[in-house]
């Protein structure tokens, strides 16, 4: 579904066209939604949002090449990719799905997503990432001889702060950042966070003095970064000696980095432990985590807590 603020062409008969098309798609008709979309474009050409539909619904009825035509048009009228069409031509293997991503894409999702997203991923998708951190940490200080207390928490893609509330208890001061600033905008409404910018989370650990925090928390982050090593090495060059890195990943059962259907990155464990031996950390846990639910069946993860040596 296309974030509401590019779902119109701003032609009235063009978007009329785009509602049949809709429909119609929703009731498997896509020879007819392709031909509606179609109509609508020759009334708005300029309109990304119709393309990415058309791409959708020519690679509904099998025709990748004709998607794949839509989806180059939509990203040459938007060039950040707000839409994903990059992810979406990855998905046809005409692209590389590591540097599909696009943080204009993932910013639109969150913009749009915010004013639901705790009650979508709490009731529907039974999310418990960050009681799952919470837990593991917990047990990594245990097994270590560490009190279970950080001076400094940095909790990556904060999102409405759910992390850091769940954190609270055991951080004296949490900073967090996330791409999107309606979902920024709820975290600081919670008393858990010193500070919460809007940003991409690796400049914000760029920005940061070294040995500053003694724990860096990605929940269910890292399913929009293909490449995890460099943030990694980033979150280890901010943590105190001793400091953890806790994150969760969702993986898949082969090897690599793998792009799946929902437009998430899913990371194989060997490309999970080479991203800690790039980052330079040490994992204390590793191990299996169905941190959300979809469709009713538990999404396969990994929970990791990494100590810096």
């Amino acid at each position: 579904m296309l974030p509401p603020a590019f779902r119109s062409s701003g032609d009235l008969l063009a978007d009329r066209r785009y509602d049949y098309a809709m429909a119609a798609k929703a009731d498997g008709d896509l020879n007819a939604a392709a031909d509606l979309l179609v109509q609508a474009l020759e009334i708005a050409p300029g309109w990304a949002a119709g393309w990415f539909a058309l791409g959708e619904v020519e690679a509904g009825r099998g025709a990748a090449e004709a998607a794949a035509q839509a989806y180059r048009r939509a990203l040459a009228i938007d060039p950040a990719d707000t839409l994903g069409a990059r992810l979406m031509l990855a998905r046809l293997g005409m692209g590389d799905p590591a540097q599909a991503m696009s943080s204009a894409y993932v910013t639109a999702l969150y913009e749009d997503y915010a004013p639901r997203f705790e009650e979508a991923l709490r009731r529907r998708l039974s999310y418990r990432g960050p009681e799952m951190l919470l837990d593991a940490v917990t047990r990594a200080c245990a097994a270590s001889g560490r009190p279970l207390r950080f001076a400094t928490m940095l909790d990556l893609g904060c999102g409405t702060g759910l992390a850091g509330e769940v954190f609270a208890s055991v951080a004296g001061a949490i900073d967090g950042v996330d791409l999107s600033a309606r979902m920024a905008d709820q975290a600081r409404r919670r008393s858990a966070y010193r500070s919460v910018q809007v940003g991409d989370l690796g400049a914000f650990l760029a920005a940061r003095d070294g040995a500053t925090a003694d724990l860096v928390v990605a929940a269910d982050v890292f399913i929009y970064c293909a490449d995890i090593g460099p943030i990694l090495a980033e979150a280890r060059r901010v943590l105190t000696p001793g400091g953890f890195c806790a994150f969760t990943v969702e993986t898949h059962g082969g090897n690599g980095v793998a792009l799946g259907a929902a437009l998430r990155y899913a990371h194989g464990e060997d490309a999970v432990r080479a991203a800690l031996a790039t980052g330079g950390l040490e994992p204390l846990v590793f191990e299996p985590a169905a941190i959300r639910e979809e469709a009713g069946r538990p999404v396969p993860g990994v929970a990791v807590v990494a100590a810096k040596g």
